[in-house]
C-alpha cells in the first residue's frame, strides 16, 4: 500500500488508476480486441451473404468461414483472458484500500474519523470493492466505444446517413444517461452512510448486549436499530429506483436506436440504395450495438458510484491524528505521574507511582474512574486536558507513540476478546515468556482445564462461548503475559466471585513484584494487596495510605469499597 497521503475522493481514483495501469492497458486491449471481433461478426456474415448472391467460388466461401472461426475465438479468448486480468486487479486493488482503511484504525494514534468503527468497517469492506471497480470500468468503457466507432464507420461506409445516426444517436444517449447519473451517485453516497450507521448500531448493540439484558432495554434498543435500519431501508428503495429508470432509460433509447438503424437500413434496401449483403450486416450491427451501448451508457453510473465510495474512503485516509505525538523516550526510572490534571469530572488531580510500586487508585465515581484510564491509555489527547502525566519523567506530549506503548499498557474495564484459540488471546505476539504464569494468575486455569484442546481451545468472535467472568480474566492474563513496565489496570475483577478475587490479587501483587503496578478499583482484596490507595472522590484526591490505615481512619473509605 502507498504512504501517499489523500484527502479528496479524486486523488483515490488517481492513485488506483496509476497503480494498475499496466493491468489496465493490458485489458483494454484484450477486451477493445473483444469488442472489434464482435463487431466484425456481423460484418464477415454480411460478407458471405454478398459473395454467395454474387456466386464466388467454393475455396473464397471456406476462406470466409475460416475468417469468421478465426473472428469467434478472438471474441472467446480475448474476452476470457481481459476479463482476467481486470477482475485480478481489481480484487487486489480493493484489498490494498481495505488494509489502507484498515492501517488508519489500527494506528496507535488515532484519527478524528467522526465515524463509528461499524461505519469505518463498512468503508473498509463495501466502498473499498466498489472503489477498485473503476479498475474495470475505464477498459470495459473504452472497450464498448471501440465497438460503437467500427459499427459506426462501416455503417457510414455502407451509408453515411446510417453512420451519423448512430454517432449522433450515442451521443444523445450519454448526454441524457450522464445527467441521471448523477443522481445515482448522490443516492448512492446517501445510502452508504444511512448502511454504515445501521451497521455501527448493530456492533454497538452486540458490544452490550448482556448489559441490555441485563436492566431490560432490550426493546428500546431494538426500537433504536429498526430507526436506523427503517432509514437505511428507505434510501436504498430510494437508490433501486433511481437505477431502475436509469437502466430503464437506457435500454429504451438503445433500443430505438437500434431499430431506428434496421428500420433506415430495410428502407435504403427497398429503395435500392444498399445490396441485402449490406442489410444483413447493417441489421446486425444494429442488432450487436445493443450490448455495448448498454455497457457503455451503464459505465457513468458505476463511476459516479466509484467517487462516491472513493468520497467515503478519503473521508477515513485523510482524517488528521488526534495528537501529534513527540520524538522523546522515557526515562529509565520507570515510574508514573499525574500531576494537576483537569478533565471531565476530574478536578486537579495529582498522584504519583515509585518505580516497582503497587499503587490503586479507589475512584468513588465510575466517570471518573474511565476518565483516568482514558488518559493514562493516551485516548484523550494530552492537549486536549489541562495539567501534566509523566512517564519516566517525561510528559507524555514529549514521547513517541511507540515508546509510550513499550513501557505503558493500560488494560481497560471492557475486556475485549477475538476469535482465535486461548492462546492466541492470551499472547497475539506469540512472543510472551509468561503465559503459563499470567494464565494462573488470572485463574484461568479452570477453563484451560475444563477442555482437552487446553490453550488450544477455540474461542469464538467476541468470546461468545466463555461466560463474562472467563472474558474477564482471559484480558486479564493477556495483560499480565505482556509484562510492560507499567501495566494500568481498570476493575479487572468485577465479573468474578469474592474468593476468585482475593485470589487474583494476591497473584497480581506476586506476579508483578517490582514492576510498576496501577489498579482502579473498588475491590477491597485489590485494594488490600496494594502498597498504597490513593483516593479519588467527587474528581479530586481527598487521600492516601494502605487498605487498613484508610478503613481505620476515614469512614467514607470504610462506607464506599467496604463489603
Amino acid at each position: 500500500m502507498t504512504n501517499t497521503e489523500v484527502r479528496t475522493g479524486k486523488e483515490v481514483l488517481r492513485i488506483a488508476v496509476r497503480r494498475n495501469r499496466a493491468a489496465m492497458a493490458g485489458g483494454t486491449l484484450l477486451m477493445g480486441s473483444y469488442q472489434a471481433a464482435e463487431t466484425a461478426v456481423p460484418i464477415v456474415l454480411g460478407a458471405i451473404v454478398e459473395f454467395a448472391l454474387r456466386g464466388g467460388s467454393l475455396s473464397s466461401l471456406g476462406l470466409a468461414l475460416l475468417a469468421l472461426g478465426l473472428v469467434m475465438a478472438t471474441v472467446s479468448y480475448s474476452w476470457r483472458f481481459g476479463m482476467r486480468i481486470l477482475q485480478k486487479a481489481n480484487t487486489t486493488e480493493a484489498h490494498r484500500w481495505r488494509v489502507a482503511v484498515a492501517d488508519r484504525g489500527l494506528q496507535p494514534v488515532a484519527r478524528d474519523v467522526g465515524l463509528k468503527s461499524g461505519e469505518v468497517l463498512t468503508v473498509a469492506t463495501e466502498d473499498a470493492d466498489q472503489t477498485a471497480d473503476i479498475i474495470e470500468v475505464v477498459p470495459l468503457l473504452i472497450a464498448s466505444l471501440v465497438s460503437i466507432t467500427i459499427a459506426g464507420a462501416v455503417l457510414a461506409v455502407i451509408s453515411v446517413p446510417l453512420g451519423v445516426t448512430v454517432f449522433a444517436g450515442t451521443a444523445a444517449i450519454l448526454t441524457v444517461l450522464s445527467f441521471m447519473s448523477r443522481r445515482i451517485g448522490t443516492s448512492t453516497q446517501v445510502q452508504q452512510a444511512k448502511v454504515a450507521r445501521a451497521g455501527a448500531k448493530v456492533s454497538d448493540l452486540i458490544a452490550g448486549l448482556r448489559p441490555l439484558h441485563g436492566f431490560g432495554g432490550s426493546y428500546q434498543a431494538f426500537q433504536s436499530y429498526r430507526r436506523v435500519s427503517a432509514e437505511a431501508r428507505k434510501q436504498s428503495v430510494v437508490v433501486a429506483r433511481v437505477n431502475g429508470v436509469y437502466a430503464g432509460t437506457a435500454l429504451a433509447l438503445n433500443s430505438l436506436l437500434a431499430a431506428a438503424v434496421t428500420l433506415w437500413a430495410g428502407w435504403l434496401t427497398f429503395d435500392g440504395q444498399i445490396s441485402l449483403g449490406q442489410l444483413v450486416t447493417a441489421v446486425g450491427l444494429a442488432q450487436f450495438l445493443i450490448e455495448p451501448l448498454k455497457l457503455f451508457s451503464e459505465m457513468p453510473k458505476y463511476v459516479m458510484i466509484a467517487r462516491a465510495s472513493a468520497e467515503r474512503m478519503a473521508l477515513v485516509l485523510a482524517a488528521p491524528p488526534r495528537m501529534t505525538p513527540g520524538a522523546a523516550e522515557p526515562g529509565p526510572d520507570g515510574g508514573l505521574e499525574v500531576e494537576a490534571v483537569h478533565h471531565g469530572t476530574l478536578r486537579g488531580v495529582s498522584f504519583s507511582v515509585r518505580p516497582g510500586e503497587f499503587v490503586a487508585v479507589a475512584a468513588y465515581q465510575p466517570q471518573a474512574a474511565a476518565e483516568l484510564a482514558a488518559l493514562l491509555s493516551v485516548d484523550v489527547p494530552p492537549a486536549s486536558y489541562s495539567g501534566v502525566v509523566r512517564v519516566g519523567k517525561r510528559e507524555l506530549a514529549e514521547l513517541t507513540i511507540e515508546s509510550i506503548r513499550t513501557h505503558l499498557l493500560v488494560n481497560p474495564a471492557h475486556h475485549e476478546v477475538f476469535a482465535g484459540t486461548l492462546r492466541d488471546n492470551v499472547d497475539p505476539s506469540g512472543t510472551s515468556r509468561l503465559v503459563g504464569e499470567a494464565v494462573e494468575a488470572a485463574m484461568l486455569t479452570d477453563v484451560v482445564a475444563l477442555h482437552a484442546e487446553g490453550l488450544d481451545y477455540a474461542v469464538r468472535d467476541r468470546g461468545a462461548n466463555l461466560s463474562g467472568g472467563q472474558r474477564q480474566r482471559l484480558s486479564l492474563a493477556r495483560a499480565l503475559a505482556a509484562d510492560p513496565e507499567i501495566l494500568v489496570l481498570h476493575d479487572p475483577t468485577t465479573a468474578v466471585d469474592a474468593v476468585t478475587e482475593l485470589l487474583i490479587a494476591r497473584n497480581i501483587a506476586a506476579l508483578r513484584r517490582g514492576r510498576t503496578t496501577v489498579v482502579i478499583t473498588g475491590s477491597p482484596a485489590l485494594l488490600d494487596v496494594a502498597d498504597r490507595v490513593v483516593v479519588l472522590d467527587d474528581g479530586v484526591v481527598t487521600g492516601e495510605g494502605t487498605h487498613r490505615e484508610l478503613l481505620d481512619k476515614d469512614a467514607g473509605y470504610q462506607l464506599a469499597v467496604a463489603r
